[in-house]
């Protein structure tokens, strides 16, 4: 009994997960990567965003839709109490997409987002631990900058703006 009742939930959310796919990007719209600049930032962001395009298998370097992006991190100091015992550093990335159809010349979507993350700083400029931590908090970031633009590429327009 119990493995007719799984059996039939299965079917039922299998049937109900297909039919709420609706998705104006169909496989054989595939998209190019432009340079990105930024040294290790740019190199990170676009691996990033080749993966998750080669996972969707929308990654085509010859396509005529073509997303250049570029990325920005700022980093802001600041002291959270009265007694300047909890030194945090603030690391905002700014990301921005944009998506040009090469044949047409014309831009069809843009897209920026920015995330924030803080940490609190080791007392000595020496302690790796600060480093390593605004390394991380840079990459996490850009990742989850780069799926948000994924889930925003999947309801878009391919069509020029007027």
């Amino acid at each position: 009994m119990f493995k007719i009742k799984l059996l039939i939930l299965l079917l039922t959310s299998a049937f109900l997960f297909n039919c709420t796919k609706n998705s104006n990007i169909t496989p054989s719209t595939k998209f190019s990567i432009a340079y990105i600049g930024g040294e290790y930032d740019g190199l990170l962001l676009k691996n990033l965003l080749t993966g998750y395009l080669n996972t969707l298998d929308i990654y085509d370097q010859t396509s005529s839709y073509e997303i250049r992006s570029s990325i920005k991190h700022t980093s802001d100091h600041y002291i959270t109490n009265i007694d300047n015992t909890s030194d945090r550093i603030n690391i905002e990335t700014i990301v921005s997409f944009k998506i040009i159809n090469s044949d047409k010349e014309c831009s069809v979507f843009s897209y920026t987002d920015n995330v924030s993350q803080f940490y609190i700083i080791a007392s000595s400029d020496r302690f790796l631990s600060n480093q390593k931590a605004a390394k991380k908090i840079k990459k996490d970031n850009t990742e989850a900058l780069v799926k948000s633009f994924i889930n925003k590429l999947s309801g878009v327009n391919l069509d020029c703006d007027e």
